[in-house]
């Protein structure tokens, strides 16, 4: 039995309604295209009346005729036959009755169209695949009607919002918990739907950062995490996270050389992580219809995904052989519209132009993001992750190479510490505070820590000739 995909009475009819009462046609309208329709004289007559409505002329017979005219479609037959059919009572549920007919041909074509992208010999199965979650994203947009919400409802799940974190009883942190005191009290936590940007140049720790909130996320086992990890197998990214939860330097815990106790400790946090709802993507390329996709049919299998982490924005591809800038405006769009439909906070880390190292104050800004635009203005929150002796570092070795060049001496008071004074720039805010968070960051175990923490109840243990503070972890 074959199925119709299309009902020419319903479309004569939702035509016939809008030249009965035109002032539904505002509302048809924002349902319907004229793509929508089948028959292509009722496709060239939507049209016209979008084009009569937008010159302020009256939808009627009279200018209908003068529009089709002009247009070169006027089918005298199809008019008849709309003027002769009864107006409908209830347009609204008619045209999202041609909406669903339209969306269901949309997905024969899209069939259609994937044997001719799989039969062709110029592509790959990678971006065929890629092609086609595009195609299906752009149904699954148009196919969406956004409408008004009305006052009384906004109020309602507003205060509805207010009393759920009122009976949470915790007075700092109202979304994720990123695990650090002083960033939740300038955040409230990450929100569902956020888009967060953690900026920095290259070994100022932006993935080490995006780690340990990701541990502290996972820390609650009610929580999962998505890492799409576009630089580092994920194996790399597990050594770092072991390393941090369990105090054990992480080229100690790479070559095996540690203690009974360490073993011990790593074991222990090896085993609460292959427990945890942790998933790693670490295949090297992604774009968004891709990103999407995977995301999408994980937090279907896995609601406890309360967070997702991009490790770089910028080593994303685009799909359209856009100009860079473009495709980066996109990606960055593509993130936010993915944060507010899967209703989780997504993290994108970001590199920073190499320019602000040229600068004497090298405190990064918003415009030093690398393809800045789209980011800045589609991100809910950017911070950047900030670590002064990187550079006191790099321009101290920079003065004895030049002196050793030149045949001097030269003694530098600069010693390099296992613990480092970091800053997180909060730069952009959309839903509360900017400034800086002071934390120390602990180099042999790739982990951040509020300075508070650092200043009370440490072991100092030491490894080789390295004196590090070695936090007292909650137990596993």
């Amino acid at each position: 039995m074959e199925i119709v995909l299309h009902n020419l009475n319903i479309e004569r009819a939702v035509l016939s309604s809008i030249f009965f009462e035109p002032s539904s046609f505002d509302d048809i309208s924002a349902v319907l295209t004229h793509n929508d329709f089948f028959l292509a004289a009722h496709q060239a007559i939507f049209r016209a009346m979008n084009t009569l409505a937008a010159n302020k002329a009256p939808i009627d017979e009279e200018f209908m005729r003068k529009q089709l005219a002009i247009d070169k479609r006027l089918d005298d037959e199809v008019l008849l036959d709309i003027f002769a059919t009864n107006p409908l009572s209830n347009t609204s549920a008619y045209a999202a009755e041609i909406k669903e007919l339209a969306n269901k041909r949309g997905l024969v074509e899209l069939t259609t169209e994937i044997k001719k992208v799989i039969f062709d010999e110029q592509l790959g199965a990678i971006e065929s695949l890629d092609r086609v979650q595009q195609r299906l994203f752009d149904m699954g947009t148009k196919a969406s009607s956004n409408q008004f919400r009305e006052a009384e409802e906004i109020v309602r799940s507003t205060l509805a919002r207010i009393e759920a974190n009122k009976a949470r009883g915790n007075k700092l942190v109202i979304g994720l918990d990123t695990g650090f005191h002083e960033l939740n009290k300038k955040t409230s936590g990450f929100n569902d739907g956020d888009m967060i940007v953690i900026a920095a140049r290259p070994s100022m720790g932006k993935t080490a950062f995006a780690l340990n909130l990701a541990a502290n996320v996972l820390n609650n086992t009610n929580n999962g995490v998505a890492i799409f990890s576009l630089e580092m197998p994920a194996e790399d990214l597990m050594l770092r996270m072991l390393s941090s939860k369990t105090s054990v330097p992480m080229q100690r815990i790479k070559l095996g050389d540690m203690s009974d106790d360490e073993w011990s400790r790593v074991a222990g946090a090896a085993d609460f992580y292959s427990k945890s709802k942790l998933f790693v993507e670490d295949g090297g390329m992604l774009t968004i219809p891709r990103l999407r996709s995977e995301l999408r049919r994980l937090k279907m299998q896995n609601e406890e995904i309360k967070l997702a982490i991009i490790d770089y924005l910028q080593l994303m591809t685009g799909t359209n052989n856009k100009e860079r800038h473009q495709e980066i405006s996109d990606i960055s769009r593509g993130l936010k519209m993915l944060a507010r439909e899967l209703k989780i906070p997504i993290i994108a880390l970001s590199q920073l132009n190499r320019g602000l190292e040229s600068r004497d104050d090298k405190e990064p800004k918003l415009a030093d993001i690398r393809e800045s635009g789209s980011i800045e203005q589609d991100a809910d929150i950017v911070m950047f992750v900030h670590r002064e002796d990187v550079y006191t570092a790099k321009e101290e070795k920079e003065k004895k190479k030049k002196a050793e060049k030149e045949g001097k001496t030269y003694q530098s008071d600069f010693k390099e510490k296992a613990e480092e004074n970091a800053e997180i720039i909060i730069a952009k805010n959309r839903n509360g505070e900017t400034g800086k968070v002071k934390l120390i960051f602990q180099k042999a175990f790739t982990r951040f820590i509020d300075t508070e923490r650092a200043d009370r109840g440490v072991v100092t243990h030491q490894y080789h000739d390295t004196v590090v503070n070695v936090i007292e972890m909650p137990k596993i």
